[in-house]
């Protein structure tokens, strides 16, 4: 099966939307092979709102509108409590909402950007997306996220060389209770980081301190730049630290 026949037998279907290279690609895909879609962002605490702006940048960009939805991401005990499976509980609450949303619209099919270069393996949000039938057309077809960036590339997408990005909540060690205070303040530094031109990174909570994780290209750079980092940074954080471990 490939993407035009997928949406060949799925005409009609609704998108869970995030603005990343994977789910931008299937908005582009579906509104190319004539599907009838609609895509749902979920805005939550854990999403930084660069995310949101790339989502509008691109729907803007394939002349498709899209449904913001905001969502209480802390709502769930589980989901705060942060234990291993908190992405189970995470995405059912996700995937619940857009449920709702798409049958008030009349959509009766959900899809969303799992490729096949995603390992089943321990994935807990991957359990709970089979269980609420989601279906995973990049992951169907059989396109890896290689697969996925060339084509959004060929497409004209600005996504094509957007780095992964994982949520803020997983930026939180496991067993420690998420915040929305917490999760504020890891936005607001990655965001300081970002403006002095650093990409691909991640700040990661250890106690309270921020621990910054670069790619090794990176690193010499931020060595040479570390006071300007710490006092940046130190708006947010008690103490600042460098992992010597490239990411």
């Amino acid at each position: 099966m490939n993407l035009q026949e997928f949406f060949g037998q799925y005409p009609k279907i609704a998108l869970g939307f995030s603005g990343g290279v994977d789910s931008s690609y299937l908005f582009y895909a579906a509104r190319h092979y004539g599907a009838d879609v609609k895509a749902y962002f979920i805005k939550s605490q854990f999403q930084p709102e660069f995310e949101l702006e790339d989502a509008k940048k691109l729907a803007d960009d394939i002349g498709a509108s899209f449904e913001i939805i905001y969502c209480d991401a802390l709502g769930p005990q589980e989901v705060r409590n942060n234990p291993k499976d908190r992405c189970y509980y995470c995405k059912n609450n996700i995937f619940k909402t857009i449920v709702e949303a798409a049958e008030r619209d009349g959509y009766s099919y959900i899809i969303d950007g799992t490729n096949a270069s995603d390992e089943e393996g321990d994935r807990p949000g991957m359990k709970a997306i089979k269980e609420m039938k989601v279906l995973s057309p990049l992951r169907m077809c059989g396109l890896t996220k290689d697969d996925v960036r060339s084509l959004s590339k060929s497409a004209g997408l600005f996504t094509w060389n957007k780095p992964s990005y994982a949520c803020l909540a997983t930026r939180i060690p496991t067993g420690e209770e998420i915040t929305e205070e917490k999760l504020a303040r890891i936005e607001a530094a990655e965001r300081e980081m970002s403006s002095m031109g650093f990409y691909d990174f991640r700040i990661r909570l250890y106690g309270k301190a921020a621990r910054i994780q670069l790619p090794a290209s990176q690193m010499e750079e931020a060595v040479a730049r570390r006071k300007e980092i710490r006092e940046k940074l130190k708006e947010h954080f008690e103490a600042v630290m460098l992992d010597l471990e490239e990411r």
